[in-house]
């Protein structure tokens, strides 16, 4: 175990600034309000010697911790976590509470009581009694994801750069904005980046690594109804309400949805809709772990939407894929050292190693595929995208010692 990293005190810090951010958005970041976290772990990094810590205009954060070591040929790492917070949940007036030496007795959130992190419901909760849990205080999302990792990172970074008894490579920094609305690799500059292999610390339970995620696609519906006046509308009208209504009803209740899947399993799952009689947009996300699999529900969705405008012959409608990312393990298994020099790390760490599949997708997925090998190390997070969310102390402690680990394991083996 590493001493006297600041991670919690990081960490602590950082989930008290409002960081969420807005998917209706069109701006670079989407809020405003992701910088202020930047601007404050760009001084951060200053203080800690790392003097070319900058943000750019759209909220990207890049800093170097330069390499230490005789070696010429240690490939360069990126070590990557996003600042936003998921839309959500709101992320304004964060309250932190630590429950020290948590017993295993339910966490009731005193703002909201109704708000009760119970062992029953948290599993991973089992290996974590006796040790710090952190939580919000009931209204508000935590933002551990992933806050927990920015706090862990910043933490690696000072002890490295004050311990140079570790040896390691170029090590590049990068904190992103907007990865919780799918746009955090959006405005990365790669070649300023320069990394060769990179990790997201943004995962779950210590000891995983996760090199596979969904592959995603969002459709867009727009379907055009018959609008007239309500009073002299029959044998006229058509709904355009009513036809989306008719679609998310014809949806399967049993399968194909997030709530009825698990494993490799895939969805279709409705996000938004809105509209009046005469148009009506519905907003879908696709997921599969192959780009066969997303196919096949894109094509299901299509046929569905057919069927329910046989009803209303003089409606129409339009259907727009647009692709979000790809799963990383199709990079990834070119790359076998990206993931074993991983597992090395956590086992050193005296950790038992697990690798994991995402139901979800990272800023790695995208990394990966734009040319940096990119998978997800655990950050500790737990709970994501609601008030009940939570991380513990020593989870934190654990990843920071991993990173160091990692970053040495890939100096030795260059």
């Amino acid at each position: 175990m590493l001493e006297n990293t600041s991670v919690t005190q990081r960490f602590l810090r950082y989930v008290q600034i409002d960081t969420q951010s807005d998917p209706r958005s069109t701006t670079n970041p989407s809020t405003e309000k992701q910088k202020d976290l930047g601007r404050v772990l760009v001084e951060e990094l200053h203080e800690i010697g790392i003097t070319d810590a900058e943000m750019d205009e759209y909220g990207y954060i890049y800093a170097t911790i330069p390499s230490n070591t005789d070696k010429t040929d240690v490939p360069v790492l990126c070590l990557c976590a996003h600042m936003d917070t998921s839309p959500d949940v709101t992320g304004e007036g964060v309250k932190p509470l630590t429950h020290h030496g948590w017993d295993g007795t339910d966490i009731v959130l005193p703002d909201d009581p109704t708000q009760i992190i119970r062992l029953a419901d948290h599993p991973d909760l089992n290996d974590q009694i006796g040790n710090d849990i952190i939580t919000a205080s009931g209204t508000t999302l935590l933002g551990a994801d992933n806050k927990a990792g920015v706090a862990e990172i910043m933490a690696a970074a000072e002890f490295m750069v004050t311990n140079s008894v570790i040896k390691h490579g170029t090590i590049r920094i990068l904190f992103t904005p907007d990865e919780e609305v799918g746009r955090g690799t959006e405005k990365v500059n790669m070649e300023k980046l320069g990394a060769d292999f990179g990790y997201t610390i943004d995962g779950e339970m210590r000891g995983t690594l996760e090199d596979e995620t969904f592959s995603a696609d969002a459709v867009k519906i727009v379907i055009r109804g018959v609008s007239t006046h309500p009073g002299f509308a029959k044998g006229k009208l058509e709904n355009a309400l009513k036809i989306a209504a008719d679609l998310l009803a014809a949806l399967p209740k049993d399968n194909l949805s997030p709530e009825t899947t698990e494993g490799h399993e895939g969805f279709i799952h409705p996000g938004h809709l809105e509209g009046n009689q005469d148009q009506a947009v519905a907003e879908f996300i696709i997921r599969d772990f192959s780009v066969t699999g997303l196919h096949e529900k894109e094509q299901y969705l299509q046929q569905l939407l057919n069927t329910v405008l046989t009803s209303y012959p003089n409606s129409s409608a339009t259907f727009e894929v647009r692709e979000q990312y790809r799963n990383m393990k199709e990079v990834l298994d070119h790359h076998p050292q990206v993931v074993e020099n991983a597992l090395e790390a956590i086992h050193r760490s005296e950790l038992s190693p697990e690798r994991r599949s995402i139901r979800g997708g990272t800023d790695g997925s995208r990394l990966s595929f734009m040319g940096l090998p990119c998978p997800n190390l655990f950050a500790g997070e737990h709970a994501f995208h609601s008030r009940l969310e939570w991380v513990s102390v020593q989870d934190m402690e654990k990843a920071v010692e991993v990173i160091v680990n990692l970053c040495q394991v890939w100096e030795e083996r260059a």
